[in-house]
C-alpha cells in the first residue's frame, strides 16, 4: 500500500454518525437496507448496528468491474433482490461511488418497482471520476482520485479485509 487514507478509527466515528442520523430520518418509517455486494459488506454491517430502528436487509450483485480498475459502464445484476420494495423505504449503500454509473442505474431500477423512497449511503464518495449524476444523501468521506482498498473494497479479491481505506500502490495494478 501506498499511504493510510481514511483509519479504522475514523471509519468508525463517521460510521456512528451516519447511523445516528439514519435512525433520526427514517425514525417511523419501514427501512429496508440494501447492500451492493461484495464491497459494502464490513461498512454495512457496522453501519447497520449503529442505526436505532426496525430494519430489514436484502442483497445485490451487480457487476460493472469486472477484474480490472476502471468501470465498464455497463451493469450487469448478478443477483437480484429477493424482497419486493413496493411501497418501502430503501436505502441502498454502497462501499463508493466513482463513476456513478452503476449507482444511477440501480436508483433508476429501484424507481421502477415503485418504492416509497429511495436513497442512497456510500462510505466514500470519489466525485472526481463522476460520468453520471447521481445523488448521495448520505456521504461518509469524500475522497480523491487515488485507487482505494480496504473495509470492503479490494482488487482482484484481495485487501477486503484491511480495517482501513488505503491507496494502493500503482505498481500494484498496473502491471501487466
Amino acid at each position: 500500500m501506498k499511504s493510510i487514507l481514511i483509519s479504522e478509527e475514523e471509519i468508525a466515528k463517521r460510521v456512528k454518525e451516519l447511523g445516528k442520523q439514519l435512525a433520526e430520518d427514517y425514525k417511523g418509517k419501514e427501512l429496508l437496507v440494501v447492500g451492493i455486494l461484495k464491497g459494502c459488506m464490513l461498512f454495512l454491517s457496522d453501519l447497520v448496528r449503529t442505526i436505532d430502528l426496525p430494519l430489514t436487509l436484502d442483497f445485490m450483485v451487480v457487476s460493472s468491474y469486472g477484474a480490472t480498475t476502471k468501470s465498464s459502464g455497463v451493469v450487469r445484476i448478478v443477483k437480484d433482490l429477493e424482497r419486493e420494495i413496493e411501497g418501502k423505504d430503501v436505502l441502498i449503500v454502497e462501499d463508493i461511488v466513482d463513476t456513478g454509473l452503476t449507482l444511477s442505474y440501480l436508483v433508476e431500477n429501484f424507481k421502477a418497482r415503485n418504492p416509497k423512497s429511495v436513497k442512497v449511503c456510500s462510505l466514500l464518495d470519489k466525485p472526481d471520476r463522476r460520468k453520471a449524476q447521481v445523488e448521495i444523501q448520505y456521504i461518509g468521506f469524500k475522497i480523491p482520485d487515488e485507487f482505494v482498498v480496504g473495509y470492503g473494497l479490494d482488487y482482484g479479491e484481495n485487501y477486503r479485509n484491511l480495517p482501513f481505506v488505503c491507496v494502493l500502490k500503482p505498481e500494484v495494478y498496473e502491471k501487466k
